[in-house]
């Protein structure tokens, strides 16, 4: 791994994780289109290190409140939300990631949650409702979120993008599924690195790569950062349809190389 290729994988990674794009898309495509080999566990745990960090840094003040008790009801339901996508990877982490980590897979799943989440886009436009702090998610609405994040473990899905389109149908506005997916992705982010780091470990790592994996952290932490604000921003004006349609084309453009 070369620090040019941690620093270009790094930042698709920290933009992807979070735009409602697919990651595991992008991930594919790229490394296929520049004869790239498979960066394996090291890079993974880097990337989660990154994307954990950069969700910490923009939520610090929603986090500093939980933490000191002052929005307890917001990281309880947080943590229940949080059951369904953790429950769902330790049983079913190996059958996806032997059956289901395929490029056609990936294609389909762009496509079709593409179309979903325009639905619920155009039913969120039709709605006048009032934008509300993540603080202020019902119980019901939260759940379905933390059920909906489940199924990102779908590779192609997006759990931003699922996610918000749960949140959207639940009756949050745009901009309250955003946060409020972004919130509910900390714990799950946490535990896929963590178990990425812990199987390195187990491994060993080589100094050699400490380097690379580094500006993987790096990039991957600023990258997922201005994607967070971004979106934030962007859905507070405009809708999701744009990315409903670079979605269906990067499907159809995975479909095509990997044909």
């Amino acid at each position: 791994m070369t620090y040019f290729q941690s620093a270009v994988l790094g930042i698709v990674q920290g933009l992807t994780e979070f735009l409602p794009v697919s990651s595991s898309g992008h991930l594919i495509l790229v490394p296929r289109l520049l004869g790239w080999p498979d960066e394996g566990l090291a890079f993974d745990a880097a990337i989660h290190l990154g994307t954990l960090l950069a969700l910490l840094v923009y939520f610090r003040r929603d986090l500093a409140q939980m933490a000191l008790g002052t929005d307890r009801r917001l990281a309880v339901l947080l943590a229940a939300a949080t059951v369904p996508a953790g429950l769902a990877g330790l049983l079913l982490d190996r059958a996806i990631e032997t059956r289901l980590r395929s490029p056609m897979v990936v294609a389909g799943s762009l496509i079709v949650w593409a179309l979903v989440m325009w639905i619920a886009d155009r039913r969120a436009s039709r709605r006048a409702h009032v934008t509300g702090a993540p603080a202020q998610v019902g119980w019901l609405p939260g759940l379905a979120v933390g059920f909906a994040q489940a199924v990102a473990l779908i590779p192609g899905t997006s759990r931003s993008g699922i996610t918000i389109t749960a949140g959207l149908f639940a009756g949050m506005s745009r901009v309250t599924s955003a946060r409020f997916a972004f919130l509910l992705s900390i714990p799950i982010t946490a535990a896929a690195g963590g178990y990425s780091a812990l199987r390195l470990l187990k491994r060993g790592l080589e100094p050699a790569l400490l380097g690379p994996l580094g500006m993987g952290v790096l990039t991957s932490f600023l990258a997922g950062l201005a994607a967070v604000w971004f979106l934030v921003n962007f859905l507070q004006r405009r809708s999701l349809l744009p990315f409903v349609l670079y979605r269906c084309a990067l499907g159809v453009i995975i479909l095509w190389v990997f044909r």
